[in-house]
């Protein structure tokens, strides 16, 4: 809370602010982040602003969070929390967190497309209301799930999800119930208000929920995408530190790691697709700083003339930087990486993945 206790208004200021806010909810005490996301949200836009300008953005996320799960806050519980900070300040208002709130602050100081990302994070699937985020589950997910429901409460939720959405979900349920459901929608009438918000409140709590904590991604796999995009000495100083630390980290770390010599590794085909996407000059750069394994396996894949002028143009360089070399090595590891998720290519996920078998 320092931060914040730096960078106060005066008291004039944070009475206007607080005249703003309206009255509501129930006194409780409040945990320190919710403290630091209450004060915040009473600074508004205008005053909120020089603050957040000192946080670092993990620091922004944490206090986003806090901001969009805060709720009602009383005023008295407002006007002990400015005492707290400031002891001749009081505030005669009150405020609400919720994701509204939070992002029409995160917009008054950053861009765009990272208050997106923080907003994501806390909505789960991406979608402002429960029917959007829904038409942003795959259709078999959505699908496995509704099959367990009364017809009539999946022929409301088709009814309310995109459409296009709602045609993917309808064909991949069982044949009997998508005809049950596709007469039940025929003949649809309104739904009351309470019905919605019930069915809304069963699928927030029991299905959205569940769907994103299985979707969690693994911490593993997003710090082998991070390693892989730094260079190969700040790639090895990091893995090394981490060996000292906890080697079963760094053993994972390296297993999910994607790196140039795996490419030695792609079975032929892959590599000769790969081979027809890359720029002749850069394949000799990236080879130019490649250990004998990874040169021979392009070699062997290439013509016999075409690796000679390959190995001609690599000789003709003489001495490069290693850090173009990195950079031509990491472009062609990014190539790989297309090309698989296209389906043009396959390749291994883990070094155990080429184990034979009798």
């Amino acid at each position: 809370m320092a931060l914040v206790s730096q960078s106060l208004p005066d008291d004039e200021k944070l009475l206007s602010a607080g005249r703003q806010l309206q009255v509501g909810g129930e006194n409780r005490v409040l945990k320190g982040d919710e403290k630091a996301a209450a004060l915040m949200l009473a600074l508004g836009p205008d005053y909120g602003k020089p603050i957040f300008e000192e946080l670092d953005e993990l620091e922004i996320r944490q206090l986003s969070r806090a901001m969009a799960r805060l709720g009602p806050i009383t005023q008295e519980m407002l006007d002990d929390l400015m005492i707290e900070f400031v002891t001749t300040v009081s505030s005669n208002g009150s405020l609400s967190g919720n994701t509204d709130s939070t992002e029409r602050l995160l917009l008054s100081f950053l861009p765009q497309e990272k208050v997106d990302a923080i907003m994501e994070e806390i909505r789960g699937p991406a979608g402002r209301n429960m029917w959007e985020k829904l038409s942003n589950v795959q259709a078999d997910v959505l699908a496995a799930y509704l099959k367990n429901e009364y017809p009539q409460t999946i022929a409301v939720v088709l009814s309310k999800i995109a459409t296009e959405h709602a045609s993917k979900v309808l064909a991949v349920l069982p044949e009997e119930l998508a005809m049950d459901v596709v007469q039940r929608m025929l003949g649809l009438d309104p739904v009351q208000k309470e019905i919605l918000e019930k069915i809304e409140m069963t699928l927030r709590t029991e299905f959205m929920s569940t769907l994103n904590h299985q979707k969690r991604r693994d911490s593993h796999e997003q710090m082998a995408e991070i390693f892989n995009a730094f260079d190969r000495q700040t790639e090895a100083r990091f893995i090394t530190s981490l060996e000292e630390v906890n080697r079963d980290d760094a053993d994972r770390i390296k297993q999910l790691m994607f790196t140039f010599e795996d490419l030695a590794r792609l079975e032929m085909s892959s590599i000769q697709t790969l081979l027809s996407k890359l720029d002749k000059r850069e394949l000799a750069l990236a080879l130019k700083g490649a250990n004998e394994q990874v040169k021979e396996s392009f070699f062997k894949n290439m013509s016999g003339r075409a690796a000679k002028l390959l190995q001609d143009d690599m000789a003709d360089m003489g001495p490069v930087r290693l850090k173009d070399v990195d950079e031509a090595q990491t472009r062609m590891v990014g190539i790989a990486k297309d090309l698989a998720a296209k389906g043009e290519i396959v390749i291994l996920k883990t070094k155990s993945d080429d184990q034979m078998v009798a």
